[in-house]
């Protein structure tokens, strides 16, 4: 645990520790006696003496889990020690803790009420990503950047070009994470094999009334073995990942030395060495970048577990149990990171000139061929400006150069080509307004989605 804290958040593994996934069972234990009370299920009042033992902190949390282990259910410990709890102030109401439910209705809502409040989490911090990003957009997004293509150098584009490549899919996933948790997020309550025969008539009204006072969705039936919704916010949170991860690898390829036009902030130790004092080192990519590595093993071992057998799974069932909250806490540990370090992100427009400026123009050869193409035509025009980007690089010259004294050399292309254009090919600015011309409409209307997104937060409530 020691390794998922480090990579997690503070938050989240407060939210999925232990004492919060008992009283997550205790909430339900409670709703399902006070809807049992009030709709007659019960004796009157049972309900209220139950719900009054529902309190983590009477619990014995150690041993429920020993006993879990031999029982083959936490719910079986937790169900036993409720039980002393209640008959201890109301020895009547004890016969009818847990009337009705089974082991994976309790254990089942628990997830889905601990896996609310982290989604609450990552929806806020994804947030505040989103409108970190959108922020050095509007600061920093006409800025020439060099555009890089199997990790070498290809052409210029803007900054807001890149931003926007980084933005889209998160706002995509913030839409589509409320729409899939939204069902997934909903109460379970079936009973021995999901028909609620032991409450009899009283069944479909219990669900109803338990859905609205834990704010659950009501499903249509048990969902013991129908994984489907809850898998798929799986999957969502597993895309979020590697759409973190992709972000985390720019910046910190970025980040690098001898690359330098990004940095995440740094104080109070953030990034320090043990040994370096002058190392400065992208820990919340590092915390991304790792989430995106594990994620899509929890998402895998997740869909090997859907084929439950019957109506309550063998083995599967819990290891999905497992392999959520590790999930869970691994993408808001991704989120968290780099919402913090996009708040502080650091643009080093000169750094991004300078590194342009570095490569002696080959970064325009294509608009040089383009344009010597009209006149030449293109594969001519190819061979022509190869046979200049080898003689640059040869010579340790400038291109522009080069292709300078080639076109003084040819009357044609001379005649044709002016110096001032040729000039305006190597502008890295013409090319980056043209990035800019593409990403502005796209920064512009996410803006607009992420301030709606902003604006209706489902799960802010249960924010901590």
């Amino acid at each position: 645990m020691i390794f998922e804290r480090f990579l997690s958040s503070a938050e989240a593994m407060q939210v999925l520790d232990e004492r919060a996934f008992v009283q997550a069972m205790l909430d339900f234990e409670a709703a399902l006696a006070l809807a049992q009370s009030d709709l007659g299920a019960i004796p009157e009042g049972a309900g209220a003496a139950i719900a009054a033992a529902c309190r983590v902190e009477r619990f014995d949390i150690d041993a429920i889990v020993a006993d879990g282990a031999r029982t083959g259910t936490l719910a079986i410990p937790l169900v036993k020690q409720l039980t002393a709890a209640v008959a201890a102030g109301h020895g009547d109401a004890a016969a009818f803790v847990h009337w009705g439910a089974t082991s994976q209705d309790v254990l089942d809502t628990a997830q889905v009420l601990v896996t609310r409040r982290v989604l609450a989490l990552i929806d806020r911090d994804l947030s505040t990503l989103i409108g970190a990003l959108l922020q050095a957009g509007g600061q920093h997004g006409e800025a020439p950047l060099l555009g890089r293509t199997l990790l070498q150098p290809a052409q210029v584009i803007s900054f807001g070009f890149k931003l926007a490549t980084w933005i889209a899919p998160l706002v995509r996933a913030q839409t589509r994470l409320r729409r899939v948790g939204s069902a997934a997020l909903q109460l379970q309550l079936g009973g021995a094999v999901g028909t609620r025969a032991a409450m009899g008539e009283h069944g479909d009204a219990v669900l109803a009334h338990m859905a609205r006072q834990l704010r659950l969705r009501e499903p249509p039936a048990a969902w013991h073995t129908q994984r489907d919704e809850l898998v798929a916010l799986a999957c969502e949170l597993g895309l979020l990942a590697g759409s973190l991860g992709k972000i985390a690898k720019d910046v910190s390829l970025m980040a690098q030395g001898e690359v330098g036009e990004l940095a995440e902030p740094s104080g109070d130790g953030r990034g320090g060495s043990s040994t370096m004092p002058h190392k400065r080192n992208p820990v919340a990519s590092m915390v991304a970048l790792s989430a995106a590595l594990r994620a899509p093993q929890h998402v895998a071992a997740l869909l090997a577990a859907m084929p439950q057998e019957h109506e309550r799974g063998l083995g599967g069932w819990q290891a999905e149990l497992a392999e959520f909250g590790a999930l869970l806490a691994c993408v808001h540990g991704a989120v968290a990171a780099l919402a913090l370090a996009g708040s502080g992100l650091q643009v080093d427009r000169e750094r991004m000139r300078r590194n342009i400026d570095a490569l002696q123009g080959l970064v325009f050869a294509e608009a040089l061929a383009m344009r010597v193409a009209r006149e030449i035509g293109k594969a001519a025009a190819h061979q022509w400006v190869e046979s200049l980007s080898r003689q640059a690089v040869a010579r340790g010259a400038p291109l522009r150069e080069v292709a300078a004294a080639a076109l003084q050399g040819d009357e044609r292309l001379r005649a044709a080509i002016s110096s001032d254009e040729l000039a305006a090919l190597f502008d890295p600015h013409a090319p980056a307004a043209h990035a800019s011309t593409c990403s502005r409409p796209q920064l512009a209307a996410l803006a607009v989605q992420h301030e709606e997104l902003r604006r209706d937060a489902p799960w802010q409530p249960w924010l901590p």
